[in-house]
């Protein structure tokens, strides 16, 4: 038998640490409000209205605009 070698796509610090220094003032501001309901940073997409930070919690995702605008509904596509 072979071995398959698995690849995780956990965050690390570093990761975080990234994605965080990418974020604008009001994002930093709504993500921290949205990691004290247990959501995580998963991403920030680059858009052409400026960038989208996503969170995740349980499976719901959030978006938060480049104002600081939270939409706990957000229509997005993720890949897979």
């Amino acid at each position: 038998m072979h071995a398959m070698k698995v690849t995780e796509r956990r965050q690390t610090t570093k990761d975080l640490h990234v994605l965080w220094e990418q974020l604008t003032l009001a994002q930093k501001f709504a993500v921290a409000e949205l990691l004290r309901y247990g959501y995580q940073l998963q991403f920030v997409r680059n858009l052409p209205t400026g960038q989208l930070a996503v969170l995740d919690f349980s499976g719901k995702l959030a978006a938060i605009d480049n104002d600081g605008q939270i939409d706990t509904e957000p229509s997005l596509v993720l890949r897979h």
